[in-house]
């Protein structure tokens, strides 16, 4: 079954010195209809805001048209659809009981869908308040290897709605192009096809263990280059020099990158894991909950944790594997044998259940405990849990299938029989 994957490429705009004035003067309208936009909807909290672009482009897109002096009007459709998305999340923030407030626009941000925008390879023309500017993009000499070639300049994928931007301090324009395609890859239909990985996140030791028994990456080494790095940019700032203002964003830049690929290996080596296994999905723990699980110097951790989930599922869309999160309790404390849960089971990088005795890596057997959480969520998902195929996760030695009873009832049901061997460890970071 075809599924449609989107990637996001920046590339800077030639844009002709006359119609820069002509694309300032178009965000300066486009802005104005997603702030009119925002006030006519923002009904907080004496009526429910409006959330629907339709409902909004009946009640005020004439206004907003003769407003603007008639801006082109797949633009201003854009500007009031921004809007009411906006204010959709701010009410799903409301309701979570966060704060929040109405949206304001005041940055260079213009939305051009395909009618606002004719997309090339090579340039791009949009609409402006003033007719149409053709600017070329500013491509680099040898693409291969870049998302310039591999989305860009690739006839696989076609251009979608994409933003363009403006960097004041460099005075230069910027399409953030939206490229897509549709990858004929098998992807699970129903839940009862599924076959789950699950994978522990760590701030110390590795940066992740899989449910199938694999150490990815090095926590401690990437703390330790982090650590360094930070020694030498404090050294830089006490030092006060123009110089030394240089290499401090010098080496910022490359310590950036570094971590990126680093990231980006490990992120590599946990799809082609799940793919090894045939997994159809790789479940994490949710990510709002570390800021709770670490302190305040682990924040470069928290960092990491979230570039290697967006990492992991960029790469595992393109295999046709979902990426999904569960709530993260107790799989650290739980036995992923009995189900017995005691903050006493788990000591440091140990575990041993106090019940049954069962003995493990402490973050492998959190491992299979996230990976059962994402399976007893799918086979609950089915219209009868109790019949019909049952969901599986995907285990060092075979896989784990999810006992219709403990779904009905939520009783842990143990049906495992595998190795309580240390997981082995990836070459990633080592």
């Amino acid at each position: 079954m075809a599924w449609e994957v989107t990637r996001t490429v920046r590339v800077r705009l030639d844009v002709p010195d006359d119609p820069k004035s002509d694309l300032h003067a178009t965000n300066d309208k486009f802005q104005y209809c997603a702030n009119r936009t925002a006030d006519w909807a923002w009904r907080y909290p004496d009526e429910d805001c409006v959330t629907s672009k339709s409902e909004a482009e009946a009640a005020i897109y004439d206004d907003l048209r003769e407003e603007t002096d008639y801006l082109h009007a797949n633009l201003v459709q854009k500007a009031i659809k921004r809007a009411t998305d906006d204010i959709g999340n701010c009410v799903d923030r409301l309701a979570d009981g966060e704060n929040t407030s109405k949206p304001e626009y005041d940055t260079f941000s213009i939305v051009y869908d395909k009618r606002a925008g004719t997309y090339y390879r090579d340039k791009v023309s949009l609409a402006t308040v003033n007719g149409r500017v053709e600017c070329e993009y500013d491509l680099p000499d040898d693409p291969d290897g870049t998302p310039h070639g591999e989305y860009l300049l690739n006839d696989d994928y076609s251009f979608s709605t994409s933003t363009v931007h403006y960097d004041s301090e460099a005075d230069e324009f910027y399409l953030h192009a939206a490229m897509e395609r549709e990858l004929d890859v098998a992807r699970p239909e129903k839940a009862e096809h599924s076959n789950v990985l699950g994978v522990d996140c760590n701030v110390d030791d590795h940066i992740a263990v899989t449910s199938t028994g694999a150490f990815v990456g090095n926590a401690d080494y990437l703390n330790h280059q982090r650590r360094e790095f930070e020694k030498r940019r404090a050294s830089l700032q006490q030092t006060g020099t123009r110089s030394a203002h240089l290499t401090f964003q010098r080496i910022g830049q490359r310590f950036g990158r570094w971590s990126e690929d680093y990231l980006h290996r490990c992120s590599k080596e946990i799809v082609a894991e799940a793919k090894r296994h045939g997994c159809t999905h790789i479940a994490f723990e949710d990510l709002e909950q570390i800021r709770e699980r670490i302190s305040d110097d682990k924040k470069f951790q928290q960092w990491a944790f979230r570039e290697l989930q967006e990492q992991t599922e960029h790469k595992a869309e393109l295999a046709g594997i979902v990426v999904e999160t569960v709530e993260p309790s107790y799989t650290s404390q739980q036995c992923s044998k009995c189900g017995c849960t005691l903050e006493e089971n788990r000591d440091g990088q140990h575990f041993k259940c106090l019940d049954c005795s069962y003995s493990a890596n402490a973050d492998y057997n959190g491992a299979k405990n996230i990976a059962r959480k994402l399976t007893l969520k799918l086979q609950r998902g089915q219209k009868s849990p109790a019949g019909g195929a049952f969901c599986q996760y995907a285990l060092k030695l075979g896989t784990m299938t999810v006992n219709a009873t403990e779904v009905a009832s939520d009783t842990y049901v143990s049906a495992e029989r595998e190795s309580t061997d240390k997981p082995t460890a990836s070459a990633v970071g080592s």
